[in-house]
């Protein structure tokens, strides 16, 4: 999550984003008695549940922030915006879900579905300026 503040801020665009290296097929094989089978597993979306309430579903990894962006500039597809302070601390959850593909001993197959998760915890606070003339 971003910018990476000890803080998230009201009004102010969150980037959400993984790893760019856990957003990969995976593919693993084993063998008993002559039959092998193969499984791929490969990522669908992300599904953030924001804490306040609101979710965000992801088609992909999302796009890591970088220092040289507008920091009210939202993430190009994979951000939130809070619209109220957390008085204490959200509990962010994010939810992969991914396809597994598997062939073996003349068949083939999906498990649809399947998903891991994650969580953190995350304050949002309101910020205010004052302006002095």
């Amino acid at each position: 999550m971003s910018p990476g503040h000890a803080f998230q801020v009201v009004q102010v665009p969150t980037w959400l984003w993984l790893a760019r290296s856990s957003w990969r097929p995976v593919s693993e094989s084993a063998a008993v008695g002559g039959v092998s089978v193969t499984a791929t597993a490969r990522p669908r979306r992300a599904v953030w549940s924001m804490g306040d309430g609101s979710s965000v579903i992801c088609e992909g990894p999302g796009t890591p922030y970088s220092a040289r962006t507008d920091g009210m500039e939202p993430s190009p597809d994979c951000g939130y915006t809070y619209r109220s302070a957390s008085g204490g601390r959200f509990l962010v959850t994010v939810r992969v879900i991914w396809d597994v593909f598997w062939k073996g001993a003349g068949e083939v197959g999906v498990v649809p579905g399947l998903s891991v998760s994650a969580n953190q915890r995350v304050a949002v606070r309101e910020v205010q300026t004052i302006v002095m003339r």
